[in-house]
């Protein structure tokens, strides 16, 4: 098997992958993912002990022990672009021989959890609940950079929501991922299954206008009535679609776990949610002690 190239695998002096700073020992295999690096301290806060811990840029990792399980929390930021990086390095750091830059003969597969924040569209949904995105649909456009054997359900989807959007001009090409389904089942009782819609911006891609006005002023309308597969659209955020799609291609298991921090139907908004975060993270740590 060829040696990928320096310019296209990038490691740091240390020979750890750039961005992450990890290498090939440093991640468990059941891997908490979370936005705000603030965060990671939190998720590992939880931890009895800790055995490996890194920062760089926006992306910090921790991994220890929680009730003789290893587990890793790492931070990806703020949309699909960075969890593309996220993604490509901690399978890099599984399933790459660093020293040798190839590809190891025997992958591993990965269990993948997002726990984040989001915004509901359905009026019944309070703020403070959970939402587990068992369908995201792609704004952003990561995916459709690789060839991703997409299945026919999940094509079938996608064709239902673009004829939904009634497109005139699309700002964007969506795509469509499918959470694995043993980890949606783990989270059920956590919340509210449905579809989540996966923006490349907070403000006009999630249909806010504060200055600058809107194209289509039905954006919300338009979404938050999509129903397919006997699923509603629940929620906005910015990083599920690029998580499921690139996990899926590259064969690990994931889903995302929101926390509703407003609701856009009903302009409803909580700024002070950490006790309800706290619990979140506990319950779902509790959860990977199945896997």
């Amino acid at each position: 098997m060829s040696e990928l190239l320096s310019s296209e695998l990038t490691l740091n002096d240390a020979g750890k992958l750039y961005h992450l700073n990890i290498g090939n020992e440093d991640i468990a295999n059941t891997i908490i993912l979370v936005g705000d690096q603030t965060r990671v301290k939190l998720v590992a806060s939880f931890f009895d002990a800790i055995t490996f811990e890194t920062q760089h840029r926006e992306f910090a990792t921790i991994t220890g022990v929680y009730q003789g399980k290893s587990i890793s929390v790492i931070s990806h930021g703020i949309g699909c672009d960075n969890m593309d990086i996220v993604l490509t390095e901690i399978d890099a750091a599984v399933n790459i021989d660093l020293a040798t830059r190839k590809v190891k003969s025997g992958l591993t597969q990965l269990n993948l959890i997002r726990i984040g924040t989001c915004g509901a569209l359905q009026a019944e949904i309070e703020v403070g609940s959970a939402i587990i995105s068992k369908y995201a649909i792609g704004m952003d456009g990561v995916a459709n950079f690789y060839d991703i054997p997409f299945g026919d359900k999940i094509q079938d989807g996608l064709k239902a929501f673009n004829a939904h959007m009634a497109w005139e001009k699309p700002s964007v090409i969506p795509y469509m991922a499918m959470a694995d389904q043993g980890l949606v089942n783990l989270l059920s009782d956590l919340g509210k299954e449905g579809i989540t819609i996966t923006a490349n911006g907070f403000y006009g891609p999630q249909g806010r206008s504060i200055r600058i006005p809107l194209k289509d002023e039905n954006f919300k309308t338009k979404i938050r009535t999509f129903e397919w597969d006997g699923e509603q659209v629940l929620n906005l955020e910015m990083e599920t679609s690029g998580l499921l799609s690139l996990a899926e291609a590259l064969g690990h298991q994931a889903v995302t776990i929101c926390l509703a921090i407003a609701n856009r139907y009903n302009h409803s908004f909580v700024s002070d949610f950490e006790a309800t975060m706290c619990q979140l993270i506990k319950n779902v740590l509790d959860k990977t002690l199945k896997l």
